[in-house]
């Protein structure tokens, strides 16, 4: 009651672990990095930066460090709104230079597109692996889902109760093994396309 910021944990796939965020728009960087196979590791404030700058000493921490495949990427969450505050500026301006002189890579988040975030917020509800049947999953995984809509996939194989083979299909789309356009909202003609 009364704090500024909307702030919690969430349970990441990609740690197996509890991720901390102090506003929506952060669990909104923290969904999407949970939804990225290429990341794996999605670490809150990772470390406090200190630098000299314009003859001042200052001060800040990152809020997200996540480490890539294509190597570690320090995340600061912002509102596009707020981007334009000289402050705001001046500050990401600097971090920016310390973590790139790094080789690592920086990033200002702000908000995404409403229906993708709304896609992965509900892809989000299949992300824990060991709630889903192996035997269902590896059918999925022989069956030619490339091509094939969301409402046919659910039908793929029906030796299976179908409540449990459209979680596995959405599992399937939490993990990466299956794709789909996530810009508009999930809908039973959504086209899949399977990931090599």
């Amino acid at each position: 009651m009364g704090q500024a910021h909307y702030s919690g944990t969430y349970w990441s796939a990609t740690e197996a672990s509890h991720v901390i965020y102090e506003s929506r728009l952060e669990l909104s960087r923290v969904l999407y990095a949970d939804f990225d196979p290429r990341c794996a590791r999605i670490i809150a404030q990772p470390f406090h930066m200190t630098a000299h700058v314009d003859g001042a000493k200052r001060r800040h921490i990152p809020d997200y460090l996540l480490l890539t495949e294509s190597g570690p990427v320090v995340v600061d969450v912002k509102p596009a709104h707020k981007l334009s505050d000289d402050k705001v500026a001046f500050s990401f301006a600097w971090s920016r230079t310390v973590i790139e002189s790094r080789g690592w890579r920086y990033e200002v988040w702000s908000e995404p597109p409403v229906a993708q975030l709304e896609n992965i917020r509900f892809l989000a509800g299949y992300r824990r692996g060991w709630l889903f049947d192996p035997e269902i999953l590896a059918t999925l995984d022989r069956a030619d889902l490339h091509g094939v809509t969301l409402a046919e996939a659910f039908a793929t194989v029906p030796q299976f109760d179908a409540r449990l083979v459209r979680a596995s299909v959405f599992h399937q789309l939490w993990t990466g093994r299956l794709a789909t356009d996530l810009d508009r909202p999930l809908a039973s003609e959504h086209v899949l396309r399977r990931v090599p």
